[in-house]
């Protein structure tokens, strides 16, 4: 593939999770999240985006909502299951994008807030997108998601480098 087209990165925040008394990481998805999760594949499928590569944080919501976001995706990307997505920065966040292979052109990762809110808004810089405005205005709620884009390699994917071009997120 060519670096000559524009990187997608999807991310996917995990849906609605339950408060049962298990550690933080093994909290399952609440009825909420099992009805809010494949609404969002379905939007996802609705961008168009042909996913080629799915990072998915090892938390029992976040694995949960990825198996049943991904059921409604024309086709499933491969997925790999990488424990530093959980309770990471947005720093850590671009670093470990950064060690993505160039052969995906499309990326999607599910994880937590206010990790993933806080990559979208560094991404993208002072975006002054309808997206960007929607997600100002409705913050970063459960099983919501954007899609950025970008020129260059996933290691030169850094603070301000790409363009706000969806948000969606279920209706409250």
């Amino acid at each position: 593939m060519s670096v000559a087209e524009p990187r997608r990165i999807v991310l996917f925040r995990h849906a609605k999770a339950d408060w049962p008394p298990v550690t933080d990481h093994e909290r399952p998805l609440a009825e909420r999240g099992r009805m809010d999760a494949p609404v969002a594949g379905r939007k996802l499928a609705d961008t168009g985006i042909h996913l080629d590569l799915a990072l998915c944080s090892t938390a029992t919501r976040t694995r949960e909502t990825w198996k049943l976001a991904v059921h409604e995706l024309p086709e499933r990307p491969k997925t790999v299951y990488e424990e530093r997505i959980y309770e990471a920065s947005p720093g850590e966040l671009i670093a470990l994008l950064n060690e993505t292979s160039d052969d995906a052109q499309n990326v999607v990762l599910i994880g937590h807030n206010p990790g993933i809110h806080g990559l979208a808004e560094i991404l993208a810089g002072p975006d002054e997108s309808d997206a960007r405005r929607r997600m100002a205005r409705r913050g970063f709620p459960a099983a919501a998601f954007t899609v950025l884009a970008f020129d260059g390699s996933w290691k030169s994917l850094e603070p301000g480098v790409a363009t706000l071009l969806d948000y969606w997120a279920p209706s409250e």
